[in-house]
């Protein structure tokens, strides 16, 4: 009998879910029944460790494929590497990320798209919709450009009008879409004033600069001098939760910065970083980043879930099921306020000493990371922060 394969058009950190157990076994992270470090911690803290292994491991392939000068963003959320763990941690996870705070707007979640016609498990189902806040969209593919339309008004209103258009068309042969949408506004603790924001060069390279709407602010900020690494790593806090932080690297070595980094040097720079006293200068920017994960995962040892002898026995009992493309969009904005609301009445002690000065005015690291799950929500490099 001659089975048809079929296509998933994963998009997003969903893809990488249903990739997690190729990826640990590829990698041989089995830490089953293992407690001895996450004794009485949440369940989902398990998954910020391998998570992060994860995200690393993808920027270092993604940064080999990407021209110079142009910007590297993506959000590694939600990838795991032990399956074991991902229903009641995921569970957890998406139900934490998702608590509804004052001062910030994080919203997680995920959509099925599936071909009129394919009939998913309903147990798949059930998961998608109880353990990562998923909706589900039936298409007809006969009519196609309507239901193109439907998918990317919905992602549009899921990211507040960040990400549009996403989705250009379906493969004829597609049984079913997967799409995650991770969206974050956040508030600065202690905002910039956009008055005092002035034009000034950013150097992209040795032979290119451009001009940058540049932040100013003069203050006590949580600043890490790593002479080892040759970096300088300042914490951003946003109301809530969530923090940014920002790596610069020293002149000319961005390159041996991101050829070591790792989820060590994030949590060595977290517990290291004190108070000073800082003149800081750091650009707007706006991006969005579209990547193309398929190739990248294949290199990354992620082969079986791209082959005919692929095994979605979980999603379907009796179409054969193999991913196609698997697609991740992500976007951020940085301003003097953070959002639009600016807190005009904040006021800040002043120092008598003379500040030391960090101006971010070359190729930087940035990480938006949230203290509450232990997570990466985005990270990438910015080499050009006038490139949206």
């Amino acid at each position: 009998m001659v089975v048809k394969m079929r296509g998933i058009f994963a998009s997003c950190v969903l893809a990488a879910l249903l990739l997690a157990e190729v990826w640990a076994d590829h990698h041989g992270h089995h830490d089953h029944g293992s407690n001895h470090s996450d004794e009485g911690q949440p369940s989902y803290f398990k998954l910020s460790r391998p998570n992060a292994d994860f995200a690393f491991a993808l920027y270092k392939n993604l940064n080999a494929k990407t021209d110079a000068g142009k910007n590297i963003f993506y959000s590694p959320l939600g990838i795991s590497t032990n399956q074991s763990q991902v229903d009641v941690a995921y569970e957890r996870l998406f139900h934490e990320v998702g608590r509804s705070q004052d001062n910030q707007t994080l919203d997680v979640g995920n959509a099925v798209v599936v071909r009129t016609g394919f009939n998913p498990l309903e147990n798949f189902l059930t998961e998608i919709k109880n353990h990562y806040s998923g909706d589900l969209f039936n298409v007809d593919l006969d009519n196609a450009a309507e239901a193109v339309a439907k998918l990317n008004t919905y992602i549009a209103n899921k990211t507040h009008d960040r990400i549009k258009d996403m989705v250009k068309e379906f493969d004829q042969d597609m049984d079913m879409m997967l799409i995650n949408y991770v969206y974050f506004k956040g508030k600065w603790e202690n905002p910039f004033r956009n008055v005092v924001t002035h034009k000034a060069d950013f150097h992209v390279d040795e032979n290119t600069k451009v001009q940058v709407d540049m932040m100013t602010k003069t203050g006590s900020f949580n600043t890490y001098f790593d002479a080892d690494n040759n970096a300088t790593v300042i914490m951003l806090p946003y109301k809530g939760t969530t923090s940014m932080m920002i790596v610069l690297p020293d002149e000319g070595k961005m390159k041996e910065v991101e050829g070591r980094i790792s989820k060590e040097h994030l949590m060595h720079w977290r517990r290291s970083g004190s108070m000073k006293h800082i003149a800081f200068d750091l650009p707007t920017f706006s991006i969005s980043a579209d990547t193309c994960l398929k190739d990248t995962l294949k290199e990354m040892g992620i082969t079986k879930a791209f082959e005919d002898d692929a095994d979605f026995s979980g999603i379907s009992g009796d179409t054969k099921l193999k991913l196609s493309r698997v697609s991740h969009r992500a976007s951020l904005s940085v301003t003097e306020e953070g959002t639009e609301e600016v807190d005009t009445t904040t006021l800040a002690p002043v120092s008598l000493n003379v500040p030391l000065k960090v101006a971010v005015d070359r190729p930087f690291l940035v990480f938006v990371l949230d203290s509450s799950v232990k997570s990466i929500l985005f990270m990438g490099k910015i080499n050009n922060p006038t490139l949206i």
